[in-house]
């Protein structure tokens, strides 16, 4: 029989991506790493039409909660999504807002 009871532990580490998702510009990054898979941060702030301090900051918060995958290649850093479960989240709550 599967222990459906949940730990302190899991409930901050859940807790923790939400809130690192909890912010317009980190859900249209996800958004955008969703339709493109793969992302330099010159794409994303150019795309966000953002400073690329603040795209790198967001950015950051989203890898440090395990939500993106960053790997350099030579001078640039390209971003994913490590799963797209926080993308189908996103876009259940987007369909509760629906009429």
């Amino acid at each position: 029989m599967e222990d459906l009871t949940l730990s302190i532990e899991k409930l901050e580490f859940a807790a923790g991506k939400l809130r690192a998702i909890a912010h317009p510009m980190r859900i249209a990054i996800i958004d955008m790493l969703d339709q493109n898979r793969r992302l330099s941060v010159t794409e994303i702030y150019n795309n966000l039409k953002i400073e690329q301090a603040a795209a790198s900051h967001h950015l950051n918060i989203l890898k440090n909660n395990k939500v993106l995958i960053a790997k350099r290649e030579g001078k640039k850093i390209y971003y994913s999504l490590k799963s797209t479960t926080l993308t189908e989240i996103i876009q259940c709550i987007n369909r509760c807002n629906e009429d």
